[in-house]
């Protein structure tokens, strides 16, 4: 067996591998080695897919887009005056193609008692008027309803009464419409807030003092129309349109409002109204605070507890109590917006909670090993708050956007609902609301649909929010 002499003159075995030049040969490409079978991705990248795989998020997200678009690009495709009243369709319920009956005038009138029956002018016994009076429908449109009935002896007056539904006796005969005096004055038109639907008029004779046990509910179906005049001047029927044709009114997807407005069309002006304030006073004080928070932080000692000190100070500021005043100093009055002093009120207001959020994070970030390297190497303040730390905060940042615009739009539909934001004519969901809940039992349409974007937004925004803060959180990235 050949010996290796060695330097400290020990004996080497002979199975020992040594190695030599051939063994140091660079690596072939083509060599098979093991791949790394994630890519390397940035902070932002890995946000993204978190945030695609959360399914609530990601219709959260296409929720809000539809609302940028629905309040964007709205106006352009349902082209109609939000402010237009149509008096022929007041709180009308969700309608397409709705046909309307030509008519003359609504003025006064009065029947023409040759056309009448001989009986017609027999009196009757007031307490035959249940079993044998006649009552005749000279016409029942929604621009009037006239109404006929035989006299009856003895009878000072006769009261008229309408109701919604059959009127089970003489004390549920609904609303009172008028008193008609003298017993020759048979006839009354009635022209009260005409609907497309069935009434029940109840004609009641009193002797001035009393009225008569007995009635007679006459059911009349009113239909919809609009006189020829209205037509022609909204360009609905051309000149050879007659008394008695049948037209196609313009449609209402979601209905009108008390005055005769499209729901549809002021739904989409009162989202710009809300939208625009649930996102232009986020992004403002938002941004106050950051800038206020970040210099707190940054500057820390003295300085920083006087800053949050101030902040402390605006937090127990009552916000209602400074809206009500914001909205004096501005001189706004009965029939303006009232959008600007909301505005500058929850800007003023709204910054702390921002300031304090990313005044703690500055605190924590100040101390880490690269801005300590950088602030050796030379970097100025600016510099370091600028391209270190705010960046490092930003998914605070946009996680607090998300939760901010959605408290906004509730607090400007509060404010609008209890008549201390903005106020009608201008529309917004909150005064939409705060309309809407007067018609609630009889038309609830009025408050149904704006409730309904109120809940979507606020809820699509929060769910986003949740889903931000999941998907850019670095310690859920950590445990992965």
């Amino acid at each position: 067996m050949k010996m290796t002499p060695t330097s400290n003159a020990q004996e080497v075995r002979a199975d020992t591998f040594i190695p030599s030049a051939n063994d140091f040969q660079p690596a072939h490409r083509e060599s098979h080695h093991d791949a790394l079978h994630r890519p390397s991705l940035s902070y932002w990248q890995d946000a993204w897919i978190r945030l695609k795989a959360n399914s609530r998020a990601v219709v959260s997200l296409y929720l809000v887009a539809f609302l940028m678009v629905f309040t964007l690009f709205g106006p352009y495709i349902w082209q109609v005056n939000p402010s237009s009243q149509d008096l022929d369709q007041i709180s009308q319920p969700p309608s397409f193609n709705k046909q309307a009956v030509l008519v003359n005038g609504s003025g006064f009138w009065e029947p023409d008692l040759e056309e009448l029956p001989e009986h017609y002018f027999q009196e009757l016994d007031v307490e035959d008027l249940l079993a044998t009076s006649e009552i005749i429908i000279d016409q029942a449109f929604t621009k009037s309803v006239r109404l006929r009935w035989q006299a009856v002896e003895g009878a000072y007056a006769y009261v008229i009464y309408r109701n919604d539904y059959k009127p089970e006796s003489s004390e549920d005969l609904g609303l009172p419409l008028a008193e008609v005096e003298g017993a020759d004055l048979t006839y009354y038109q009635d022209r009260l807030n005409l609907e497309s639907k069935t009434y029940y008029y109840s004609i009641v004779a009193t002797d001035g003092v009393d009225e008569s046990e007995a009635f007679r509910a006459i059911p009349v179906n009113v239909e919809q129309a609009i006189t020829l005049d209205e037509a022609k001047e909204r360009g609905l029927v051309d000149d050879t349109a007659i008394i008695g044709d049948s037209i196609s009114l313009k449609s209402h997807p979601l209905g009108t409002d008390y005055l005769g407005r499209d729901m549809l069309a002021r739904l989409i002006s009162g989202a710009r109204t809300s939208l625009f304030i649930g996102t232009v006073a986020p992004a403002l004080y938002i941004l106050l605070g950051v800038i206020y928070g970040s210099l707190a932080g940054y500057l820390g000692a003295r300085v920083d507890n006087w800053m949050m000190r101030f902040a402390d100070f605006v937090v127990a500021l009552p916000f209602l109590l400074f809206m009500i005043l914001f909205r004096i100093a501005f001189g706004v009055e009965s029939g303006e917006s009232g959008i600007f002093p909301m505005l500058i009120a929850m800007i003023v207001l709204g910054w702390p909670g921002m300031a304090r959020l990313v005044r703690g994070q500055i605190l924590q970030i100040r101390n880490e090993a690269y801005v300590q390297a950088a602030r050796l190497l030379g970097a100025n303040s600016s510099y370091l708050i600028i391209r270190h730390m705010i960046p490092n905060v930003m998914g605070v940042i946009l996680v607090s956007i998300t939760f901010a615009i959605p408290s906004a739009i509730f607090t400007e539909a509060f404010l609008s609902f209890i008549g201390m934001g903005v106020s009608p004519p201008t529309a917004s969901w909150g005064s939409m609301c705060n309309e809407g809940i007067k018609t609630m039992l009889s038309h609830p349409h009025e408050l149904f649909f704006p409730a309904l974007l109120i809940s979507i937004t606020v809820l699509a925004f929060n769910l986003l929010g949740d889903g931000l803060r999941d998907a850019l959180d670095s310690r859920l990235r950590a445990r992965d």
